[in-house]
């Protein structure tokens, strides 16, 4: 149904891993709030890496935000066709609220901070979050999605999550 998550629960970036996972509902999400997160997850790695656009001075930085931004632009702009195509409307929910407002504190302490330091934080914070993506996609939602597509397509996400995820790591030991 939605995304082929690389943007989905996003890809993402700006949540430590326990916020995230504390962020996923107890209850198993429907489809629809499976969407909502996912294009909610993509949303704040994009965010994060148009900030690490303006504000990393690493070049390696730079790079990884570089293919943050056009992974998750495009994912999501696939999750948004397949969502039209299966008919089916993302529904906000208590997880993707939380991914935002966590997301939106993140980014406000990443904003304070520039040059190296900068850098280095939002490296770690992208291997986190790429950690805790995994491990939702892994024991919740792809477990908890109904919709044989939509499945498929966390599936395929989360080969991509773990792509960035590793991609991350590398950039993390390059600036110690």
């Amino acid at each position: 149904m939605f995304i082929r998550w690389s943007a989905a629960v996003a890809a993402a970036i700006l949540l430590s891993g326990p916020a995230l996972q504390g962020a996923i509902a107890a209850d198993k999400p429907t489809d629809p709030q499976i969407a909502h997160i996912a294009y909610t997850a993509g949303v704040i790695d994009i965010n994060a890496a148009k900030q690490a656009q303006k504000k990393a001075t690493s070049k390696g930085v730079k790079a990884f935000a570089e293919d943050m931004l056009r992974d998750h632009e495009a994912v999501n702009k696939q999750a948004l066709a397949l969502v039209k195509k299966l008919n089916v409307t993302p529904e906000d929910n208590d997880t993707s609220k939380a991914l935002s407002k966590q997301a939106s504190d993140k980014l406000a302490e990443l904003d304070r901070l520039s040059g190296a330091a900068f850098d280095k934080a939002y490296v770690a914070n992208e291997v986190a979050y790429h950690k805790a993506v995994n491990s939702a996609l892994e024991t919740q939602l792809i477990p908890s999605a109904s919709n044989a597509e939509l499945k498929s397509l966390l599936q395929t996400g989360l080969k991509i999550f773990q792509g960035h995820e590793q991609h991350a790591e590398h950039v993390a030991a390059e600036l110690k």
